[in-house]
């Protein structure tokens, strides 16, 4: 897994009974992207270091407008 900051890290609930998790990605500890992330979680507001496991996956916060 590679990230940059601005990306959004998305992380699916493993039952019914946990929701999704999305949050943006505001520091990258490694100069390739590679985890642990700095994520700022939305609805709580508070960020925290993760280290993705198989049920997240990033997607890029970078525009393409042609």
């Amino acid at each position: 897994m590679k990230a940059a900051m601005g990306d959004r890290l998305i992380v699916e609930g493993s039952s019914d009974h946990e929701s999704r998790k999305v949050g943006v990605i505001t520091e990258v500890r490694h100069p390739d992207g590679s985890p642990p992330y700095l994520v700022r979680w939305s609805g709580d507001d508070h960020d925290c270091l993760v280290f993705p496991g198989p049920d997240a996956h990033v997607v890029s916060g970078r525009r393409s407008d042609g």
